[in-house]
Order: C-alpha cells, then structure tokens, then sequence
C-alpha cells in the first residue's frame, strides 16, 4: 500500500511541474491541495489520512496539539531551512521526522524593488488610467537618485536590497539592533545612528528583520511618526514588524505617502479585510519566495527529502 503525501497551498498548481515526482509514485500518492486549510480542526481533519505533507514556509502552523491529532504523519516537510511555527520536540515525541529545503534569497529581492519602484512610479494608477480610458498622466514619480533609502535589517536580504539601491545612486543606511559599523561598511552602506534616526531621515524604507520578541510590533504607531510624509515604507519581511492597525491609520490619514506590502497578519486575506481596499497600498498575495527557480528548488528537493526518508537516511532534517 502507497503512502500518501499531501502538499498544502498549491494556489497556482505548480507544485507537480515544478518537480519529477515520478521518481516516488509507486511508493507515494501525491495529492496537490489548491485550496488553503485554515484552523487546526480543518487541518486535523483534511490531513488525518496523510503520512506525508509538504507544506510551503511558514504559512500553516504545526504545534504540537495538531501534530497529536496526525497518528499516521511520518514526514514532514517545510520549504527553507528555517520555520518558526513547526513545534519540532511534538514532532519528535510523535515519531515525525521534519525535513527542509534550500530557499533563495534572490525573489524577496527583487519583488522588494518591484514593488519600491511600482510605488515609486505610480506604476498601478498609471497602468490602470491608461487601460480605462483614464487621465493621460495623473501622478508625479517619486526620484530614487540621490534619495535615501533606509534598511530595517542588513542580512542577506537585505544587503542584496542595499547593492541595488546603491546601484539607482540612492544613499543607503541601514540599522538593526546588532548591525555594526563594519559590517555596515563591508556592504557600502551608512549605519543610521539608531532607528529613529533612519525613519526620519529616508525617503525609502525596507525591512528586511527577522520576526521574533524583539521585533515583534518594531515599527508602531510612534515609528511611523517619525517619518516623512514624502516618505514609503516597504515589507516583504513578516507583517508582525510592523504594526498593522498603525499602518493603515498613516494610509488613510496620508501621514506617509505610501507602502508597499507583500505580508499580513491573517494568510491568505479574508475577503473583508482592510488592507484590500487602503488608500496609498501597493499589495502582494506573499508572492516574496514565490518564483520558478526557487518552486524549482523547494519541490525538487522536497522530492528528495522524501526518498530520503524512504530510504531511510533522511537529508536536511530541522530544526
């Protein structure tokens, strides 16, 4: 008898073509779930006839009451090589083995310019004017050249953001709790004298932190203060950085001039919810990691870790 593997949030069904999955189908029967799973009760439910699950990020949590509510989970298997809402010592007390992949951090990057420069330029409204019979020209772009561009965290991310903005001629800065003045200075960029320094002083501002206590609700009501009302605030790091009942009152109130947000504190967004219809938003369904070569590398190596597993040395195991 087959073993079962279910792969959770396919919303593009890309999961099976961006992998050979032939390589386990006489050992395993992969069943791609297009739709998001949301509670633990839908989770327990939906997933009690599976060994396997494949699951993207850290987009659903596995604690330990819902690992208890698996009997037959045997593998699991989470894209990167970091996730904070696996508890790994249910896992291991359950006899379920957690496995990674490698993630780039090439596709963050890059979605953070599109959607800095998207703002920048007005990109959406223009386009938008330009399809609908609308106003030829309504918006006056925002400069990059010799504009200051601030970074909330200087990691990998983040010093790859730092090397393109220095590319447009931007002055980049950059603090974080941690960040040196050397190491500032190893990626070219000017360490910000604290974070209240950075807010007020760019034009741009990115953050690329890691969540945790000390950055949990790191950028408030009084952060947003502190910035300029020209000034554009970017996330494709975690939503939970940033305040997001703050953010949307400096949207609606015009107290910054926009922000560009790929992150939200409830995945995927219901419906109703405020940060679909904000004034001065750019937004992104967490299409951050989401590109073919980085699909590429989670499933195929998803793959892998479970002929791995079936073999019984697994590859990549977490935490």
């Amino acid at each position: 008898m087959r073993l079962r593997c279910a792969v959770l949030d396919d919303f593009q069904g890309a999961a099976t073509e961006s992998a050979d999955w032939s390589v386990i189908e006489e050992q395993v029967e992969v069943v791609a779930l297009r739709e998001h799973l949301d509670g633990e009760d839908t989770l327990a439910a939906a997933l009690a006839d599976y060994d396997i699950v494949v699951t993207l990020r850290e987009r659903v949590p596995f604690p330990g009451s819902l690992i208890a509510r698996l009997p037959r989970l045997k593998l699991l298997v989470a894209s990167g090589m970091r996730n904070s809402v696996i508890d790994y010592a249910a896992a291991e007390a359950h006899g379920v083995t957690v496995c990674g992949t490698a993630s780039s951090s090439t596709p963050p990057v890059e979605l953070t310019w599109a959607l800095l420069l998207g703002l920048a330029r007005g990109i959406v409204e223009e386009s938008s004017a330009l399809r609908s019979g609308g106003p030829w020209q309504s918006t006056v772009g925002a400069d990059l050249h010799g504009r200051r561009l601030g970074l909330l965290g200087l990691g990998k991310i983040g010093s790859l953001v730092a090397r393109v903005g220095l590319a447009f001629g931007m002055r980049v800065g950059a603090w974080s709790q941690n960040l040196t003045k050397e190491r500032a200075a190893e990626v070219g960029v000017e360490l910000a004298a604290s974070q209240e320094e950075l807010l007020a002083t760019s034009d741009f501002v990115s953050v690329h932190l890691a969540l945790g206590d000390r950055t949990r609700g790191l950028v408030g009501a009084a952060e947003l203060a502190l910035m300029k009302p020209t000034a554009y605030l970017v996330n494709t790091s975690r939503a939970a950085i940033v305040d997001q009942d703050a953010l949307l009152a400096a949207l609606h109130e015009g107290r910054i001039a926009g922000a560009g947000v790929d992150v939200f504190d409830v995945e995927p967004l219901p419906a109703d919810h405020p940060m679909r219809t904000a004034p001065r938003l750019l937004a992104t369904p967490h299409l951050g990691y989401v590109s073919r070569a980085n699909y590429t590398t989670y499933y195929g190596q998803a793959v892998e870790d479970i002929q791995a597993y079936l073999a019984g040395s697994p590859v990549r195991r977490l935490p």
